[in-house]
């Protein structure tokens, strides 16, 4: 789902009702006050088929989620466990959201579209299963940046303002409403298998990894893994790469996801799930997003850690149907993986070709280095010195040898770079809430696919994804 999206006719396929019986609940969405439509992704609709629906039609579909046709008959509120800040919790599940449909891209991949927003469920707890206008937002904002800067990310498919006014702690209350949607290859989670070992549900289990591995195929393990020829352990090590993969990915774009449970950890390796992220104001790797991380557990530089935890957590569910040292094996893979996948992805960001882990550690190093003496972003960083210019002293050095990739793009001529600093979010939101003036979220869209197109696609190691 990264570069530029390719059109294809709608395509549904609905492989979840394999498993429908015991993963999710079928749930009705909530019947809101109203539906006005404020964002339409038509450039991911093309990907799947759907751009030629009204604006009547899509609020239909998308606000009060009449079935897609020869989709799920009723949407399905997913079930799964999770630590939460590392304590375990069995009592999650979808309680704001469900998925609402599967379908085709146009590289035959299977896609989901799920909610946020769209009403109770048996999982909302004490919760409303509601959605802030301004989250929904604040979502769009997160996916459209991460996506021109090389995140494998959900995309946000549409927001539709639903005329409710919700209280929130976190906001001053009452706020607007909405429903989302987001397009995402999958939704099942570290926390879908964690429920499975909790409930020594073999059976289903071994469902779920064949799923997992028709749905989200990727290369297969090393020759010389053990135990490769295991389903279990085929997942383990995609699920070790991809999320190696992604810890690298949101360093590189000085992102902080702020909360990494594993239920907030989708097998595909794509992330998604967007609260209190924040991008990087400098480079600390103590800053954290979420307010309530007060050890800092999930701070910037702690997120391979983070990820790498909870891959952890997604081998102990497997030893439901394998033996712990494949498993292990596989686990040990994500350090090198981490460290040859933030290079690449460094060079990417910087404009100039890698040189394979040991020269682009060295030259990570030096930048990380003149990061912290600068104070600068990493957006100003990676744009002041692309393709090398600008550099000199250690930078300079460091950078003696790479070659230069093209950066004839208008954006790269530039005065400044695209950023998403917490105070231009706000100022974005606050066009919205006292002026109804959505001029300066379309300007900012605008704005970052034209970075993205500037940057071009991610290399990736052959056969990943």
């Amino acid at each position: 789902m990264r570069g530029e999206p390719q059109a294809a006719s709608y395509r549904p396929d609905p492989a979840i009702l394999t498993l429908a019986d015991w993963i999710g609940d079928p749930v009705p969405a909530a019947d809101f006050p109203d539906t006005i439509l404020r964002f339409r992704n038509d450039r991911q609709a093309a990907t799947v088929g759907l751009t030629a629906y009204s604006d009547q039609q899509w609020c239909a579909h998308f606000g009060r989620f009449a079935p897609l046709p020869g989709n799920l008959p009723q949407p399905l509120a997913l079930r799964y466990h999770g630590h939460q800040f590392r304590v375990y919790n069995p009592e999650l599940g979808d309680g704001r959201g469900f998925l609402f449909a599967q379908l085709r891209d146009g590289a035959d991949r299977l896609l989901d579209l799920g909610t946020k927003g769209s009403g109770q469920t048996p999982w909302s707890r004490d919760g409303d299963g509601r959605l802030t206008l301004k989250g929904a937002v604040r979502e769009i904002l997160a996916t459209e940046m991460l996506e021109a800067l090389g995140v494998y990310t959900s995309k946000t498919f549409s927001v539709v303002e639903t005329r409710e006014e919700l209280w929130r702690n976190d906001e001053p209350s009452p706020t607007r409403s909405a429903v989302l949607t987001r397009l995402s290859h999958g939704h099942i989670r570290i926390g879908t298998f964690q429920r499975l070992l909790a409930l020594e549900e073999r059976d289903h289990m071994a469902a779920l990894v064949d799923y997992c591995l028709t749905a989200f195929p990727g290369p297969p393990p090393p020759e010389d893994a053990p135990g490769r020829d295991e389903p279990a352990v085929q997942l383990m090590h995609l699920v070790v790469e991809r999320l190696a993969d992604l810890a690298a990915s949101w360093m590189v774009a000085g992102f902080v996801h702020g909360v990494l449970n594993t239920d907030n950890m989708n097998i595909s390796g794509e992330s998604f799930d967007y609260g209190p992220w924040r991008f990087l104001p400098r480079w600390d790797p103590s800053f954290t997003a979420a307010y309530f991380d007060h050890q800092g557990l999930y701070a910037f530089g702690r997120q391979p850690e983070a990820l790498h935890w909870n891959c952890g957590q997604l081998g102990i569910a497997l030893r439901l149907l394998a033996e712990a040292p494949p498993l292990i094996a596989a686990m040990e893979r994500f350090g090198p993986l981490y460290m040859a996948a933030i290079g690449r992805r460094w060079c990417w960001r910087m404009g100039v070709v890698s040189r394979g882990v040991e020269q682009d550690t060295a030259l990570l190093s030096v930048c990380e280095a003149q990061l912290r003496e600068s104070g600068e972003t990493p957006d100003a960083f990676f744009f002041r010195h692309r393709g090398g210019r600008d550099a000199n002293g250690p930078l300079a050095e460091a950078l003696a040898g790479y070659e230069a990739t093209a950066s004839t793009h208008s954006y790269w001529s530039g005065a400044t770079p695209q950023s998403m600093l917490i105070d231009e979010v706000e100022q974005i939101w606050s066009a919205i809430t006292d002026g109804d003036d959505w001029q300066p979220l379309i300007d900012k869209i605008a704005a970052v696919r034209h970075m993205g197109e500037a940057h071009g696609p991610v290399p990736s190691p052959a056969g990943h994804r």
